[in-house]
């Protein structure tokens, strides 16, 4: 952490080529229409006060997260880093594993869920199609059940593919919605349980992996044997 303006940034590692950070849930991966803070501006302004940096500063976004999600982020700071980061998110090379409460008790402690989903552009919801709807696009994630806590299940995710809102969505669908998701859930928490609290991936220079791990301030998960297991 760094005094002054920067203090409202996480971050967990950076070099000459990329900088990973975290971001804060109710805070924009990048700009939108509302004008409101985002995570690509404030690593921006970080970047140029801490280094005294004229001008315009370049940083790369290579994946986002849902406004209301939290988690970890990696920014490339060079085009070349940008390049070769997104070469490997569509190689599936970067590894995000997400920290999930769902609602209710799933039996099955592993499992892989499979859907096509269709993004409305009008609503900003996605919803699952049959395989045969045009515009629907197939849909991947794995996830293993870490604990169960009183009627719900604490589960990591591994998503396969990307898609619009789609861990959310994919376990509403088996209806084991996650705590707090108010869009596609209950309104039974002030904030979604969901965060992306594991990435992986190479650095795009030197090559070496790179993991980083980061658990979401959830008072579900302050008991030691909780924590202990992931």
């Amino acid at each position: 952490m760094v005094d002054g303006k920067m203090n409202k940034l996480n971050v967990l590692y950076e070099d000459n080529h990329v900088i990973v950070v975290e971001k804060k849930p109710d805070i924009l991966s990048q700009s939108d229409i509302t004008g409101d803070k985002d995570l690509l501006t404030m690593v921006k302004e970080y970047i140029k006060e801490k280094y005294n940096k004229p001008g315009n500063v370049y940083i790369g976004l290579v994946h986002r997260l849902d406004r209301v999600v939290g988690g970890i982020m990696v920014f490339a700071r060079t085009s070349k880093a940008a390049k070769r980061l997104n070469e490997q998110i569509k190689n599936n090379i970067i590894k995000k594993t997400y920290l999930v409460l769902v609602d209710g008790i799933i039996e099955n402690k592993k499992g892989l869920l499979v859907n096509y989903l269709f993004k409305d552009e009008k609503t900003g919801k996605s919803r699952v199609v049959d395989e045969s709807f045009k515009g629907g696009k197939l849909s991947k994630l794995e996830y293993e059940v870490v604990c169960y806590i009183e009627d719900k299940s604490l589960l990591k995710v591994n998503l396969i593919t990307g898609r619009h809102h789609q861990i959310r969505l994919q376990f509403a669908n088996i209806n084991h919605p996650i705590y707090g998701d108010q869009r596609y859930g209950k309104k039974n928490s002030e904030k979604i349980h969901l965060y992306a609290y594991k990435l992986e991936f190479n650095h795009p220079v030197t090559k070496e992996k790179l993991a980083f791990k980061l658990l979401p301030k959830w008072k579900e998960i302050e008991d030691e044997t909780i924590i202990h297991r992931l």
